[in-house]
């Protein structure tokens, strides 16, 4: 540090215009060097310094990471979301790690006031041009905060639909229902509308079947209760109703609508769906389907 400083000076003080200053100038360069170098007392000065900073660095990084794991146990044993405890537990962890590397260059002698100063001139200049990575980490920590979903819900976000596996810093993670890893930024989310799949216990299933024109109503209705009362998956409370809604152009319509668990949702769709083209077809009863009738007409 010394010698930087001597240099500083004669560059104010003499400058170099001219080549046989410039020879004079290095000339001193390498006398102060070869001086600094024979000077045992200064060499131990700066290698001491360099290894307190190491030091500092090293046990101020463990310490980082055991106060982060302890904020982490403590959340646990809160019975906190594992999203938020895994968040917190990072960001934690780097705000005290920048802690100690600000503090292991003050050993070396660095003035951390300039520094933190540079830094924070820095972080305005990178915050502007990273703008969208800054949305992503405010929305991360929204979606922490207010918890829209938890980890291994079923969502629909930014147009996909998937189960939560992580939420990290800027982004999010979900596996799609065909075993796809989709990395969503988190600005994306918290701008559209989230649809959480399995935030409640029960979900009503909304089936839509129709019959034909010339088909016994009250009997059709009667199948299909009938198949969802006996269905040990359809549950009693809510009860299922069923509604006539649209007189098609071939069909007439009802709105099936039992209810039941939301992990056994898709498979009441299914068994429902199935066993109601079943009863209804051996009960007589016709479902339609689009057909074309094309009449020729001989022109005379």
């Amino acid at each position: 540090m010394r010698f930087l400083l001597w240099i500083d000076i004669m560059i104010t003080k003499e400058g170099v215009n001219s080549t046989n200053d410039s020879l004079g100038f290095f000339e001193i360069i390498q006398q102060n060097v070869l001086g600094f170098i024979n000077n045992p007392e200064a060499i131990l000065n700066i290698l001491t310094k360099i290894a307190v900073a190491f030091l500092v660095y090293w046990l101020g990084k463990k310490l980082a990471k055991f106060i982060s794991n302890l904020v982490a146990k403590g959340l646990n044993k809160a019975n906190s979301d594992p999203i938020l405890v895994n968040f917190l537990k990072n960001f934690v962890y780097f705000i005290l790690l920048a802690s100690v590397i600000v503090a292991a260059l003050s050993q070396l002698g660095i003035k951390t006031t300039s520094l933190v100063g540079m830094l924070a001139a820095a972080g305005l200049a990178i915050g502007l041009a990273l703008k969208d990575s800054l949305s992503n980490f405010a929305s991360g920590v929204m979606i922490v905060i207010f918890r829209p979903f938890k980890l291994n819900d079923v969502v629909e976000v930014a147009g996909q639909m998937g189960k939560i596996e992580e939420i990290k810093i800027f982004s999010t993670m979900i596996v799609t229902t065909d075993n796809k890893s989709v990395i969503i930024p988190n600005g994306q989310i918290t701008s559209d509308p989230i649809v959480n799949h399995t935030a409640k216990k029960t979900r009503r299933v909304d089936i839509a079947m129709g019959v034909g024109y010339n088909d016994d109503l009250k009997l059709a209705r009667s199948i299909m209760m009938k198949v969802m009362e006996q269905h040990p998956l359809v549950l009693k409370d809510p009860a299922p109703s069923i509604l006539l809604t649209e007189l098609a152009d071939s069909s007439v319509n009802f709105s099936v609508r039992p209810w039941a668990k939301t992990e056994d949702y898709w498979v009441v769709y299914g068994d429902l769906l199935e066993q109601f083209k079943e009863k209804l077809e051996s009960s007589g009863c016709n479902i339609p389907y689009p057909q074309t009738d094309v009449h020729l007409y001989k022109a005379n």
